[in-house]
């Protein structure tokens, strides 16, 4: 059964039986220390503005609440706030469960970007065990802000572990596949059937005005969520998100015949995923109550 569940996610993930999820992804608030917030821009008529556009005429860009104005929000911008004095306190718990709820052949994907990568594979190490450890996966995108003092940061950092070391789901035929960055060293039947991807994927974010945004911050793309389902689930499997923000984890099951179970105590996640994921027929769920009130990026 789908379902969309409303509570803390470490009360709701206690809840769960023993060896019951196949597949879990989780994209967690990055503990940025900024509050999260889809922004849209507008432009407006202004000769001494920064953009040029038909006629030699030019405009002012103005960026404006897209996910709720001030009003709705009570003065704020809508979103959440992604800080926490103690992040890996508020992680270890639930992800000593999310071992706990994996099948024997079961992945992780944690979702986290370069402030925390490095702290939060330690403790996974801990938890999983190094040796179920299996690949750490850069999601590398080009698009947003230029820094003008470093490099840029444009990946994300994915962590990969199974419940065994060496027995796990990895279905590498139901990837899709990606064009050879030098084609004509391969030949013409290679370049035409493509290859299987690396541990570096190069995909676009989702794109501010494109149909696949549902005007949730920080949501993440949908093929990248169906790569991670399609090789390590089977049909029928259960895919958690405990941190599921828009429910891109939740559409990448359902298109690809799992099960989902998507967790998010954020009210604004939990209406996006009633939209979104509504043609599946979700379950609507409320769990119990707790501290957790950060919203998922997913």
């Amino acid at each position: 059964m789908n379902r969309i569940v409303q509570g803390d996610n470490l009360e709701v993930l206690r809840m769960m039986p023993t060896g019951s999820v196949a597949l879990i992804y989780i994209d967690p608030p990055f503990n940025t220390g900024r509050r999260q917030a889809r922004l849209r821009m507008k432009t407006v008529r202004d000769e001494a503005g920064d953009r040029v556009g038909f006629g030699g005429h030019r405009y002012r860009t103005e960026l404006v609440n897209a996910a709720g104005s001030e009003a709705a929000a009570g003065g704020k911008t809508a979103g959440y706030a992604d800080q926490f004095d103690d992040f890996l306190g508020f992680l270890r718990p639930r992800l000593l469960q999310a071992h706990r709820v994996l099948t024997p052949t079961g992945s992780l994907f944690f979702h986290i970007d370069y402030r925390e990568a490095h702290y939060c594979k330690i403790m996974l190490d801990e938890i999983f065990g190094r040796e179920c450890f299996q690949n750490e996966i850069v999601w590398a995108y080009d698009y947003g802000a230029r820094a003008t003092k470093r490099w840029p940061a444009k990946h994300d950092n994915i962590l990969w572990y199974t419940r065994d070391p060496e027995r796990y789901t990895f279905n590498l035929d139901a990837c899709d596949r990606i064009p050879y960055m030098a084609p004509g060293l391969v030949g013409a039947q290679k370049a035409a059937r493509g290859k299987t991807p690396t541990d570096v994927w190069w995909h676009t974010i989702v794109s501010p005005t494109g149909k696949e945004k549902t005007g949730y911050a920080t949501q993440k793309p949908l093929g990248i969520l169906e790569r991670i389902v399609r090789v390590h689930s089977n049909p029928g499997d259960l895919v958690l998100d405990f941190f599921a923000g828009s429910g891109t984890a939740g559409e990448a099951a359902a298109k690809n015949n799992r099960a989902f179970c998507m967790v998010d105590q954020n009210p604004e996640a939990i209406a996006v995923m009633q939209r979104r994921l509504a043609k599946y027929g979700p379950r609507i769920e409320s769990g119990s109550s707790g501290l957790f009130s950060a919203g998922g990026n997913g």
